[in-house]
Formats: C-alpha cells, structure tokens, sequence
C-alpha cells in the first residue's frame, strides 16, 4: 500500500485502497482464467498485493526468481519468461495451483 491514513485522508486512502483492490481482483480473476498472455509484470503486481516479495534467487540465477511471502513462508519458484513477457501455459497452471492451495486464490 503506498499511503496510509497517516499521510492521506480517510476519503483518499479509501479510494486508493479500493482501486488496488479492485486491480488485485481484476488480476485475481485473470489468472484463475488461465489466459495465454497473462504477463510476468501482472503476475508480479498479483503477488505482491498477495504480500509476496520477489527474490533473485543468486547473482547467477539468470531468470530464476521466487516470491516469497514473509508472513505464510510460502514460496513460489519460476523462471522469468524471455524475450516475451508472457508466461507459458504451464507456469500459469502451477501460479494458479501454488495459489490455491497456499489459500490465496480460494478453493
């Protein structure tokens, strides 16, 4: 969250947290679509309003990455898709499957 109701008023904090939740459900929903052009950049905007941090996981990982969440201790591994941001099919069924089973996604 960028601001909170220290820095911003009620009605300003309420808005930005309504619309960044209302991303993460956008999000949310698109994933558990399973589309073939869900991007490594939605993927990370999805995870780390789910608490998730992303890590590189050594100076020599090359496109290896994990988003961890700190709080649940739940970590989801991947490699960074290139030259196109779109993650493969398979990647998308195994976000989804983390997600759901971690509680994230529901069911």
């Amino acid at each position: 969250m960028r601001g909170s109701p220290e820095n911003l008023g009620i009605t300003e904090y309420y808005v930005l947290y309504s619309n960044e939740m209302g991303n993460l459900d956008k999000l949310r929903k698109r994933l558990l679509s399973k589309p073939k052009d869900f991007t490594f950049g939605e993927l990370e905007t999805l995870l780390t309003g789910l608490g998730f941090e992303l890590s590189n996981v050594g100076n020599t990982s090359g496109s290896a990455v994990r988003f961890i969440n700190r709080e649940t201790g739940k970590i989801i591994r991947l490699h960074k898709p290139h030259p196109s941001p779109e993650l493969k099919p398979y990647i998308v069924k195994y976000v989804v499957s983390e997600l759901k089973q971690g509680g994230y996604l529901g069911g």
